[in-house]
């Protein structure tokens, strides 16, 4: 097949890496906006919307399997998944996007660090992680690998959500690569 794929062997021996990521202020590394199925634009800077999520992404217009109309489900606005693990599941950077996830982030985004409703600053915009679960399908095992599935939707891979979080913005902003990405707020009560 030629693509590269990690074993489960050494997913593991990364976790530690993963867990030492920031817990309350990261950077954002990486930007991937999909303006139709298949198709991967890595940007520097990228504008959030109320309404469209990342501009230019095709969120609204591909639509979900989630909602009983197959309309964008708006607790899916963004992807966001943990730089650390995607560096390690890809094996290059070059192949981050074929995880299709927007944003690529250092932070912990683990279920005790960002539990839904915790608030991310990125540029000058604000995101909120929603409680939709974001899993490994079978693209991700296509693109990476069975192993790769295997690990992230793993008790401990769910736990700190390896495969990501799905977010919805909060506040219009624009972002850029390299920006800070503050934890603001926890859930409310």
């Amino acid at each position: 097949m030629g693509e590269l794929q990690a074993l489960m062997e050494e997913l593991e021996a990364g976790l530690e890496v993963i867990r030492q990521s920031p817990k309350d202020r990261g950077v954002l590394e990486l930007i991937v906006r999909r303006p139709q199925v298949g198709c991967r634009e890595v940007l520097n800077e990228a504008e959030l919307d109320l309404a469209q999520g990342l501009v230019g992404d095709n969120w609204r217009t591909r639509g979900s399997s989630s909602t009983i109309d197959g309309s964008a489900h708006s607790e899916m606005q963004l992807n966001i998944m943990n730089a650390r693990a995607i560096a390690l599941v890809a094996q290059e950077k070059g192949r981050w996007a074929l995880a299709g996830d927007q944003l690529f982030v250092d932070l912990d985004l683990s279920a005790e660090n960002l539990p839904p409703g915790t608030q991310l600053a990125i540029g000058s915009a604000l995101v909120e992680v929603t409680a939709i679960p974001h899993n490994g399908c079978g693209k991700f095992m296509a693109r990476f690998g069975r192993d790769a599935v295997k690990f992230v939707n793993s008790p401990v891979g769910k736990q700190l959500h390896l495969r990501g979080v799905n977010a919805k913005v909060v506040r219009p902003g624009v972002i850029r690569i390299g920006d800070a990405v503050e934890k603001m707020t926890g859930p409310s009560k």
